[in-house]
C-alpha cells in the first residue's frame, strides 16, 4: 500500500545526503574535448568533416570554450558517448525517455558536436508515405516528385531525426524498414536508393553512365536514423512495430540526476537563491520518485525547472508554491486523491501551499525590442525585461475594465512571458481571451488567433497547400508561422480540443524555437540564425536555403478549458505539461462581476442582482446538478443580460433565467434543481407570465413610414437591393410568437447573435425568417448536419481549370455583404466543426483556410496578416442559429452547451392552447371550432407526457397545422383518416398506441381506425380497394430450419427465426406456432392476412406454442404457476420497460456512431487532399469506419448502478395500504428485464435493509439474474424478508454503505437509487443526516425514492432532502417512470 508521508521522509533523506556533497559528479569520469577534426567523449574518438551546408547543422546546443566542453551533464556526456559509438558503428539509434525536450536535446547537442546537417520529421496520425519519400508537386503543367527529408537525409548523409515515433498511425513506417536495414529505397519516380559500397562498387564495374541508366542512387555511409519516441504503454500511443524496433539500438535518457541538474541550473541562473532552488529542485523529484509513480501520478515536467529557475532569479520573493504550481497546476487536472499525495509531499517539504502572494505592477517602459517590467512581489520590487510586440503605443482595450483579480492574472502572465510561452486554463466564458487581449495591448503585440478543432491536422497549423495562378502547386505558411516570422502573438484557442498528436509539431517550436515546414524550410531561432549571419552567409545565401529567422518577440499563448476529472484520457497530459508554464484562471466572483456592470451599465435593478446572485450560488454548490448548470451563467452570458436590461429593463428575472438556462429544455431533475435554487434567490414566476403562461395583451406589430414596430420595440427598416435574398414566408400573428419576436427584435438591435433552440415542428425557421422579413434584412442559409467540415462551413475548395480556387460559403458571404446568416440544424454537426465559429461570434475574427482573415473594421490596422487578404466584418452582420433540443430522443450535439453562452438564446416552444387555437383557425377558417379544441387539447396532452417521460416523440404544431389543412382542404373525410396520417408512425407500438388512444378518447375525439384498421366511414369512401396477400396457403405449423449463419429471411416457410413468412415460428408472419426473434428487421404482413388462417392450423399453432412454452419453463424449472405469477409483475411495468430499453438502445446507437478515417485509396474525395489529387497522389480519400479507441487510452469503463430496497416489516406491514412492497418488486423487474442485454454498458447489483440487516445482497455485480425463474427467485426473496424480519431502520447505514464501496469502484459513471417509506420519524432519524449521506461523495449520484407514506410524511422529507436527490411515488404506474426519468437523464448527461 502507498504511503505518501514514508515515501517523502526518504525522499528527505535522499535530498539531505546530496545537499552535504559538495561535488557530486566526479569530473574525471566522462571527459570530452574536441580538436580540428576529431572529437573524443571517455575513450570513444570519432573524425569529424566539415558539413557541405553549416546552416543545417544545430546551433547553440552545446558551449565550448578552450577546445572544453561547458555546461554538459555527466549523463549527458555518457550520452553522447554512446551515441558516438553507435555512429562509429553505423547504427540508428532510438532514445527513449519521459515527455520533455531531453531526448531530443541529447540528439541535437550530438549532431552539433558531430558537425552534422540534420533532416527533422516530427511524427503524427496524420503523416503519410509521401511526407517521408516523395511528395509529388505541379510546376508547368506537369507533376513532378520532390525528395523529401528521409530520401534527402540518405542521399546527402545528413541525419535524420524522426521525433513521437508513438504518434505515427499504424503502418506508415515500415516503408523506412528496408531504408534502415539494408539502406535501400525503391522511390516512386523509378529511382532507387542503394547502399554507397554496393553503389561504388557498381560504379567501378559499369560506369557512371550504365548506372545513371539503372537509375540507381548512392545512400551516403554518413546517413544516420534518430528515432526520438516514448515508451508505450507507460505512455499513450502507437506500440512499436516489431520489425522496426528491431533495426534500432536503444537508450533510455533517463532524467538527470538531482546534483547534476542542480549545477546546472546554477549555471543558468547564477543570481538564484541556491536554498529555495533547492527547495523547488527537492519537490520535483519527490513528484517523479518511483514511489508516485506507482499511483500513476502524471510526471512533473522536470525539464520545465529551468524556466522556473529564471523567474526566480528575477522575482526573489515568488512563494515555491507558486512556482511549483506554474509548473504542474495539480489542482487542475488531479483527481481530489491525488491532490493530498502531492500536498502531502509540499508540507513534509516545508513548503507552504497557501503562501502570502501580493503581486502588483509599478509600471511598464517599452524600449526598442523590449518592455521593461517593474513588479512589487510581497513587498519587494523587482525588475525585468519581456518580450514585446512592434506596436509602440499602448492602447487600453474598449469596454474592457480591470478588476483587482484580473490585475493579478494579468502580472502573473508578465513573469511567464519573460521567459517562455504559457498557457491559461479556466471554464468557458471567464474571460481568458480579454486577458490575453489585455496582455497585448499592454505590450503592443499583434495577435494571431487561431481556433483549433479536433479535426485539425498537423499540417492545418504550420503550412497549407494551394496552387498559383498557372497551377503550380505551392505551399502556404498558416497563422502560426507567420506569427513566428513577424514577432507576433499567436493565441492557441481550444488547446483541450485538439488531438494530442497534432500538437506534436509545436513541440521544437515551443521547446527549441526551431520548426522544419513541409516545403523544406526550416525556422531558426533568432540568434542561432544571426550567428550563421556573423559567421559570413548573407541573408541572401540563407533563403536560397529555406532558412528563415523567428522572431525574438514571437510567443505562443494557449487557451484552455479545463480537463473534466475522470473521463478517460485527460488533454492535460505530461506532454503538454512539458510545453506550456500554466495559469488558472476561474470565473471572476459575485463582487466582480456587480463591479465590472455597474462600470459598464450603471446601477444594478433588482432583477438583474438576482440572477446574479444565482451565478454566485450555483457557481458555489457541491451539487454537481447544479454545478454543471452554471456553465450557463458565464461572467459573459451575465454582461449580455446586464447589456440587454440596462436597455430593456425587465419587471422580473424569471423569463430571463428560464430563457437563458433553456429550462424548458433541462432533464427534469436539472429543471426542478434550477427552480428550487432560483426560488431561495426570490426568482418566482410572475403573476403575469407572458409567454410562459397565461396570454399577455396582445402585442401589435406594425410597419409604417418605414419604421417597423412590434409590441414597444421599433427599429427602421433596412435598406437593401439584395430583395432576392429577403425571406418572404406566410405567417399568421399569434400572440406567444409576436411576443418571442419582440424579444428576438431588442437582442438583435444590441448586436447579439441569436440561438433559437426547440423541438422540431415548433416553427424555430418560420420565426427567424419572419424577423428577417419584418426587417427586410436579407438572409444567407446553411443547413449542417453529420459530415459537415470545417471547410464546407467556411471556404469550399475546387478545382477549375487545374487550379484550386475557393468558393465563400455562405457564412463568408454574410460577413461581406452584411447579410444575416441562418444556421439550422446546427445540432447534427459535430460540436469540434461548430466550435470555429467561437472567434468569429466572441470578436468577429476568423482566419480562413485559404489565408484569408475576417476582421472587424476597429481592428484592420491591428490585426496580423497582409491586407490584402482581410475580409472587414460588415456592421450589419448577424448571426441566428438554429437547433432542436438537447437530450433524448433528438440526440444530436449539444451546441447549446458547447458555445451557447456566446448567443442571446431563447427556447421555441410550442404555443400555449389559446395560441395554437388562433393559428389553426388562420389555417383551417371552415374547420368546425369544438374539433379543433378538441384537438389542441389532445396535442398539449401528449406533449405534456412527451415532457413527462412517458412518450418519446414530442407531437408538435407542425402535426397539428397538418391535420387542419387536411380537413381544411377536404372537409367530406372523416376526422379519424386526418389523424391517422399523423398516428399511424405508431401503430406498431403497442404501448405507444395504447397511450395515444386513451388521450384520444379522453380529448373527445373518435379512436376506431385511428390506430388499428381504417374507420368505417373512410373504407365507405373508397371505391376501390385493393388487398396485398402473399398468395400462399398456410399448411402446418413447424419450428422451420436453423440457419447455422443466421442470416435474415423474408417469406417463404424453411427458416426459423424468418419475418413475414408463413408456418415457421418466426415474426411478423402467419400461421406459425410461436414467436421466434433472430434479431433480423421485421417484415410484418397485414393483420388481415394474419387472421386469414384456416381454424385448423390455428389449432395446431397454438398447441405448438405451448409445447414450447412448457419446455420453456421446465429448461429454467419454473412451475406454471410461477411463470403465471411473474407475468403479473411484469405485465404492470411493460410499457415502461419498452421506453428505458429505447433510451439505452438509441445512446449504445449514438455511442457507435462511425467517424471518418482519412488517407484511403477509395471513398469518398477529401476536400483537404484535393491538391494531392490535382499532383497525382493515391491516399485522397475518406470513409466512415467504426472509431478505434486512440492508442493507449483506457478501455470504455462501464456504468454502475446499485439499487437499494427496503425490506424492512414497514413495508409488508403497509403494503395492503398502499402497495409500498408490490411497487419495490415491480421496480426490481422494470430494471432487471431492462437491462436484459445491456449488461456490459451498464453493470449492476442489488442490495436490501430492514430492521436486522443493512447490506443483504439480492444480485451480485457479476452475476445478474439470466432468466424469468432468477428475477421471481429475488422478488420472493424481498417478500419473505419483509415478512419475517425484526422491527427497525437501517436506511441510514445502508445508504452510507452503498455510496462508500460504489465510490471506490473504477466506473464510468455511478447511480444509487435507495427505495425506501418515509417512515423515518417513527425511528427518530433527521432527514438532514439522510441529505448529508446522499450528496456526501461526488463520484456516486444517489437518489432516494420514497414508495410509501402515511399522511403527508414523505412530502415532508422532500423538502428537506436535498432538490433533485429524492422523489415520492405515490401511485404503482409512476415508480417505474421516476426511476426512468433519474436513469435517462443520469446517462443523457454524461454520454
Amino acid at each position: 500500500m502507498y504511503n505518501p508521508a514514508v515515501t517523502v521522509k526518504r525522499i528527505d533523506v535522499l535530498i539531505r545526503i546530496l545537499n552535504g556533497r559538495k561535488f557530486m559528479i566526479n569530473p574525471n569520469a566522462v571527459r570530452a574535448y574536441s580538436s580540428d577534426g576529431k572529437i573524443t567523449i571517455g575513450n570513444v574518438s570519432k573524425d569529424i568533416s566539415s558539413p557541405k551546408k553549416i546552416e543545417y547543422v544545430p546551433k547553440k546546443y552545446l558551449i565550448t570554450e578552450d577546445l572544453q566542453l561547458k555546461s554538459l551533464s555527466q549523463s549527458t556526456l555518457r550520452n553522447l558517448r554512446w551515441m558516438m559509438q553507435k555512429d562509429i558503428l553505423g547504427q540508428d539509434m532510438f532514445l527513449l525517455g519521459r515527455p520533455g525536450p531531453s531526448r531530443r536535446k541529447v540528439a541535437l547537442q550530438y549532431l552539433e558536436l558531430t558537425q552534422r546537417e540534420i533532416e527533422y520529421v516530427a511524427l503524427s496520425r496524420d503523416t503519410t508515405e509521401a511526407d517521408l519519400k516523395q511528395r509529388r508537386e505541379i510546376q508547368s503543367s506537369t507533376a513532378k516528385y520532390f525528395d523529401q527529408s528521409a530520401v534527402r537525409a540518405a542521399i546527402e548523409g545528413r541525419v535524420l531525426v524522426l521525433e513521437g515515433i508513438e504518434k505515427a498511425e499504424r503502418n506508415v513506417l515500415p516503408v523506412l524498414n528496408n531504408l534502415l536495414e539494408n539502406r535501400e529505397m525503391h522511390l516512386e519516380d523509378g529511382r532507387f536508393l542503394i547502399p554507397a559500397s554496393r553503389y561504388d562498387k557498381l560504379l567501378k564495374e559499369h560506369g557512371p553512365e550504365e548506372v545513371s541508366r539503372w537509375r540507381l542512387v548512392r545512400v551516403d555511409e554518413n546517413f544516420r536514423v534518430i528515432a526520438l519516441g516514448l515508451p508505450v504503454p507507460k505512455y499513450s500511443g502507437q506500440p512499436l512495430d516489431p520489425p522496426l524496433r528491431s533495426r534500432f539500438q536503444a537508450r533510455d535518457v533517463a532524467t538527470v540526476g538531482y546534483g547534476e541538474h542542480l549545477s546546472s541550473l546554477k549555471d543558468d541562473a547564477p543570481q538564484v537563491d541556491t536554498r529555495k532552488l533547492e527547495q523547488v529542485l527537492s519537490a520535483a523529484y519527490a513528484l517523479i520518485s518511483p514511489e508516485l509513480q506507482q499511483i500513476s501520478l502524471p510526471d512533473f515536467p522536470v525539464d520545465n525547472l529551468y524556466a522556473a529557475a529564471l523567474i526566480l532569479e528575477r522575482n526573489q520573493e515568488i512563494p515555491i508554491h507558486k512556482l511549483l504550481y506554474i509548473l504542474y497546476p495539480y489542482n487542475t487536472f488531479l483527481s481530489r486523491d491525488h491532490i493530498k499525495n502531492v500536498e502531502a509531499v509540499l508540507h513534509n517539504l516545508n513548503i507552504d501551499t497557501k503562501p502570502k502572494w501580493n503581486i502588483s505592477l509599478r509600471g511598464i517602459e517599452l524600449t526598442e525590442n523590449q518592455a521593461v517590467v517593474n513588479m512589487d512581489i510581497n513587498g519587494k520590487v523587482s525588475q525585468f525585461g519581456v518580450a514585446c510586440g512592434g506596436r509602440k503605443s499602448k492602447s487600453e482595450m474598449r469596454g474592457f475594465v480591470k478588476t483587482e483579480y484580473q490585475a493579478l492574472l494579468l502580472n502573473e502572465l508578465l513573469l511567464s512571458h519573460s521567459v517562455g510561452d504559457f498557457c491559461v486554463v479556466g471554464p468557458k466564458g471567464c474571460g481568458k481571451s480579454l486577458l490575453v487581449s489585455q496582455l497585448a495591448a499592454l505590450l503592443g503585440y499583434t495577435i494571431e488567433p487561431i481556433v483549433l478543432y479536433q479535426d485539425m491536422t498537423a499540417r492545418d497549423l504550420i503550412q497549407q497547400r494551394t496552387t498559383l495562378d498557372n497551377g503550380d502547386t505551392v505551399w502556404k505558411n498558416s497563422a502560426l508561422v507567420e506569427a513566428a516570422l513577424k514577432g507576433h502573438l499567436a493565441v492557441l484557442d481550444g488547446l483541450h480540443r485538439i488531438h494530442a498528436s497534432t500538437l506534436a509539431v509545436l513541440h521544437r517550436l515551443v521547446h527549441d524555437r526551431e520548426l522544419q515546414l513541409h516545403d523544406g524550410t526550416r525556422l531558426l531561432r533568432h540568434d542561432r540564425y544571426d550567428e550563421l549571419v556573423s559567421s559570413g552567409l548573407t541573408q541572401q545565401e540563407l533563403e536560397e536555403s529555406g532558412v528563415k529567422r523567428i522572431h525574438p518577440a514571437f510567443r505562443i499563448v494557449a487557451l484552455a478549458e479545463p480537463p473534466v476529472i475522470g473521463t478517460g484520457q485527460q488533454w492535460l497530459s505530461p506532454e503538454i505539461l512539458s510545453l506550456f508554464l500554466f495559469h488558472d484562471m476561474r470565473n471572476l466572483s459575485k463582487d466582480e462581476e456587480i463591479f465590472i456592470i455597474k462600470s459598464l451599465y450603471g446601477d444594478i435593478s433588482n432583477p438583474l442582482h438576482s440572477i446574479i446572485d444565482l451565478a454566485d450560488q450555483l457557481r458555489k454548490s457541491e451539487d454537481s446538478t447544479l454545478k454543471n448548470l452554471s456553465s450557463s451563467l458565464s461572467t459573459r452570458q451575465l454582461l449580455r443580460i446586464a447589456s440587454r436590461m440596462a436597455k430593456y429593463p425587465a419587471d422580473s428575472s424569471y423569463e430571463t433565467v428560464q430563457r437563458t438556462f433553456l429550462a424548458k429544455f433541462l432533464p427534469n431533475l436539472a429543471r426542478r434543481a434550477l427552480d428550487s435554487a432560483s426560488q431561495k434567490i426570490g426568482i418566482e414566476p410572475p403573476s403575469k407570465f407572458g409567454i410562459f403562461n397565461r396570454e399577455p395583451k396582445k402585442i401589435e406589430c406594425s410597419v409604417k413610414n418605414g419604421i417597423l414596430t412590434i409590441g414597444n420595440t421599433s427599429t427602421d427598416i433596412f435598406k437593401t437591393e439584395a430583395l432576392t435574398k429577403v425571406p418572404d414566408i406566410l405567417f399568421y400573428d399569434v400572440p406567444q410568437h409576436m411576443r418571442l419576436l419582440e424579444w428576438l427584435l431588442q437582442d438583435f438591435l444590441l448586436g447579439n447573435h441569436l440561438l433559437l433552440v426547440g423541438n422540431q415542428g415548433v416553427g424555430k425557421n418560420k420565426i427567424a425568417d419572419r424577423l428577417l422579413q419584418l426587417l427586410n434584412r436579407p438572409r444567407e442559409y446553411i443547413q449542417l448536419h453529420r459530415d459537415t467540415t470545417v471547410q464546407s462551413l467556411t471556404v469550399q475548395p475546387t478545382v477549375r481549370d487545374g487550379i484550386v480556387i475557393y468558393e465563400d460559403s455562405p457564412l463568408v458571404k454574410a460577413v461581406k455583404y452584411g447579410h444575416v446568416l441562418v444556421v439550422d440544424e446546427a445540432d447534427k454537426a459535430p460540436t469540434h466543426v461548430t466550435c470555429i465559429l467561437k472567434t468569429l461570434v466572441e470578436n468577429g475574427e476568423m482566419i480562413l483556410s485559404d489565408g484569408r482573415r475576417i476582421v472587424p473594421k476597429d481592428m484592420l490596422e491591428s490585426s496580423g496578416g497582409n491586407v490584402s487578404s482581410f475580409i472587414p466584418v460588415h456592421e450589419d452582420f448577424r448571426m441566428i442559429v438554429l437547433a432542436n433540443r438537447p437530450g433524448f430522443p433528438f440526440l444530436g450535439n449539444d451546441f447549446f452547451a458547447s458555445l451557447g453562452d456566446l448567443f442571446s438564446c431563447h427556447a421555441v416552444d410550442n404555443p400555449s392552447i389559446d395560441s395554437e387555437l388562433e393559428l389553426l383557425r388562420s389555417y383551417g377558417p371552415d374547420v368546425p371550432q369544438d374539433i379543433m379544441k378538441k384537438l389542441v387539447q389532445a396535442f398539449a396532452q401528449l406533449r405534456n407526457m412527451a415532457d413527462q417521460g412517458q412518450l418519446t416523440y414530442p407531437y408538435s404544431t407542425r402535426e397539428l397545422v397538418n391535420i387542419v389543412k387536411h380537413l381544411q382542404k377536404y372537409p367530406e373525410e372523416d376526422i379519424a383518416t386526418a389523424i391517422g396520417n399523423v398516428f399511424d408512425f405508431d401503430r406498431y407500438s403497442k404501448d405507444m398506441a395504447d397511450a395515444l388512444l386513451e388521450v384520444l378518447h379522453s380529448s373527445g375525439l373518435p379512436t376506431e381506425g385511428v390506430l388499428d384498421g381504417r374507420s368505417k366511414e373512410a373504407l365507405k369512401k373508397l371505391q376501390m380497394t385493393i388487398e396485398r396477400t402473399s398468395g400462399k396457403d398456410v399448411s402446418s405449423p413447424k419450428h422451420g430450419k436453423e440457419d447455422p449463419d443466421n442470416q435474415p429471411h423474408v417469406g417463404g416457410n424453411t427458416w426459423a427465426g424468418g419475418t413475414g413468412g408463413r408456418d415457421t415460428a418466426g415474426l411478423g408472419g402467419k400461421g406459425g406456432p410461436y414467436r421466434l426473434d433472430k434479431g433480423h428487421d421485421v417484415h410484418q404482413l397485414s393483420d388481415a392476412e394474419k387472421d386469414d388462417v384456416p381454424e385448423h392450423v390455428k389449432k395446431a399453432a397454438r398447441e405448438m406454442n405451448r409445447k414450447a412454452f412448457e419446455e420453456r419453463l421446465k429448461e429454467i424449472k419454473m412451475s406454471e404457476y410461477d411463470a403465471k405469477l411473474y407475468g403479473q409483475f411484469l405485465r404492470a411495468v411493460q410499457p415502461q420497460i419498452g421506453a428505458l430499453r429505447g433510451v439505452l438502445a438509441e445512446l449504445q446507437a449514438k455511442k457507435k456512431e462511425r467517424q471518418w478515417s482519412r488517407h484511403q485509396t477509395s471513398g469518398e474525395l477529401d476536400d483537404g487532399k484535393i491538391i494531392e489529387g490535382l499532383t497525382g497522389e493515391r491516399s485522397i480519400y475518406r470513409r466512415r469506419t467504426e472509431q478505434e479507441p486512440p492508442p493507449g487510452s483506457p478501455p470504455d469503463k462501464p456504468k454502475r448502478l446499485r439499487l437499494v430496497l427496503d425490506v424492512s416489516g414497514s413495508m409488508y406491514r403497509f403494503n395492503s395500504y398502499d402497495g409500498r412492497l408490490e411497487r419495490s418488486m415491480e421496480a426490481v423487474v422494470l430494471l432487471t428485464e431492462a437491462l436484459k442485454g445491456y449488461e456490459a454498458r451498464i453493470r449492476y447489483d442489488m442490495y436490501a435493509h430492514s430492521g436486522e440487516e443493512h447490506a443483504l445482497e439480492l444480485v451480485r455485480v457479476d452475476r445478474p439474474p439470466e432468466n424469468e425463474k432468477k428475477r421471481l427467485q429475488i422478488i420472493r426473496t424481498m417478500h419473505a424478508h419483509a415478512q419475517f424480519c425484526w422491527s427497525g431502520d437501517n436506511t441510514l447505514p445502508a445508504t452510507k454503505h452503498a455510496i462508500s464501496t460504489l465510490a471506490n469502484e473504477d466506473a464510468d459513471e455511478a447511480i444509487v437509487l435507495i427505495l425506501s417509506d418515509a417512515n423515518l420519524r417513527r425511528y427518530g432519524i433527521p432527514p438532514e443526516h439522510l441529505g448529508t449521506i446522499l450528496t456526501s461523495d461526488p463520484r456516486v449520484q444517489a437518489h432516494v425514492i420514497f414508495i410509501g407514506s402515511l399522511g403527508d410524511e414523505a412530502n415532508t422529507l422532500l423538502r428537506k432532502l436535498p432538490v433533485g436527490h429524492a422523489h415520492v411515488c405515490m401511485e404503482v404506474a409512476s415508480l417505474p417512470h421516476i426511476m426512468q426519468q433519474i436513469f435517462a437523464s443520469s446517462l443523457l448527461q454524461n454520454t
